[in-house]
């Protein structure tokens, strides 16, 4: 997979990546249920009505067929999700680079993980929160000035209130 991530980047098909999702926040904390794979993708034509076929192309070619609305690598389904907004757009350009079986794969950092799954809001992702909390790998005080930086104040105020207010 990071192999494949990484051949994508270099050939131009993608800008850049980084895992997000339940993959990434494995990084961060205990490990969690999860059926695929979520890369953020930034891709050099965003403004195509069919913004995933080059991805989708490279990799018939590499050997690795589309199964729904993913790709199958190895044992994974991988979901290539082109970012959507400012805040996906920075956590791509901030992933930190980690060393997976000896190459190298882009996982957004845990604060913007966290945000993420804020702007997103179903109830994994507000359980996603608490994990990267009770982990220790981000704090309230660095979720709280990124959600001020992406117009995200009154959800966190919101989601601190239900969920961090005793």
């Amino acid at each position: 997979m990071a192999r494949l991530l990484n051949e994508m980047k270099g050939a131009g098909v993608v800008s850049d990546y980084a895992l997000f999702g339940a993959t990434a926040q494995m990084r961060y904390t205990e490990p969690v249920a999860t059926l695929d794979v979520d890369v953020l993708v930034v891709v050099p034509r965003p403004d195509r009505l069919d913004v995933l076929a080059s991805l989708y192309e490279f990799c018939r070619r590499a050997g690795f067929l589309p199964e729904g609305e993913a790709v199958r690598v190895g044992a994974w389904p991988l979901q290539l999700v082109p970012t959507w907004d400012p805040l996906t757009r920075e956590a791509v350009a901030q992933a930190d680079t980690v060393d997976y079986e000896g190459v190298a794969l882009r996982v957004v950092g845990a604060a913007h993980l966290a945000l993420i799954a804020l702007s997103v809001g179903r109830a994994k992702d507000c359980a996603r929160i608490l994990a990267l909390l009770e982990s220790g790998s981000v704090t309230t005080s660095e979720i709280a000035a990124l959600a001020a930086r992406h117009g995200l104040e009154e959800r966190w105020q919101s989601f601190a209130a239900r969920f961090l207010d005793a």
